[in-house]
């Protein structure tokens, strides 16, 4: 059970989606809002400060791209996880790309969701908790990361992070120059167990060296370990 009464805001136009994810959702002892259309969404965000949001990517009056984008300018820290029927990868990473945090393809577990969300409300405890520093240098200082404020600055240019992209920084940074397993970050952020199907850290590293690093294909920072997963240059 939850351990307080976050809320969840789903914004989705399919009501037996949207019954079946309040009812396990408030079973688990989440508070459940939800919005059919993405401009009332967006409205709920405003109003109620949601801790978390459930996103539909095909919604009657706004694509969900959009939404996602004007729910990051109202907060940039919640985070976002984008439902959809469309597999493909470049849907994902546009997704991520426009601020979602995690992505779920239709037809999808209701239990693997709610493990995603609890994984991030772990995570967030746990990162509130940790002793380890607010910041993090890379390189000769050229790229300076605030776990606190949730951005990156790379050569003078700020970015915002989302807060998978904090996490996996955090756990990437806690074991700096050693290999860490796809399996690990997916279980500790996520609360997943891995699969050879599942993208989702690879989507995510992608992502961030579009930010951090001056050139994404010849990355200098968070380095592959094939076969395995990542690890930070030290």
């Amino acid at each position: 059970m939850a351990s307080a009464k976050k809320t969840i805001l789903v914004v989705d136009d399919e009501p037996h989606i949207v019954l079946g994810l309040r009812d396990a959702l408030e079973f688990e002892g989440f508070r459940v809002i939800s919005a059919a259309r993405g401009k009332d969404g967006i409205a709920l965000a405003r109003a109620e400060a949601p801790d978390a949001v459930i996103l539909d990517l095909m919604l009657p009056d706004v694509n969900g791209y959009a939404v996602c984008e004007e729910l990051r300018r109202i907060d940039p820290y919640v985070p976002i996880v984008m439902l959809t029927a469309k597999s493909q990868e470049t849907d994902k990473i546009r997704g991520l790309d426009a601020g979602a945090d995690d992505y779920v393809t239709k037809p999808f577990g209701v239990n693997e969701l709610i493990a995603r969300i609890r994984a991030i409300f772990r995570r967030a405890q746990a990162a509130r908790s940790a002793t380890a520093p607010e910041t993090l240098s890379l390189g000769e200082g050229e790229v300076t990361v605030s776990f606190t404020a949730h951005t990156v600055t790379t050569r003078g240019h700020e970015h915002q992070l989302s807060f998978y992209e904090v996490e996996l920084l955090r756990i990437l940074a806690e074991k700096s120059g050693q290999p860490v397993s796809r399996d690990e970050i997916l279980a500790k952020i996520w609360g997943l167990e891995g699969a050879p199907t599942n993208r989702t850290v690879d989507n995510f590293v992608v992502k961030l060296r579009k930010k951090i690093e001056k050139s994404p294909d010849k990355p200098q920072h968070i380095l592959t370990v094939y076969g395995y997963g990542y690890k930070l240059a030290p």
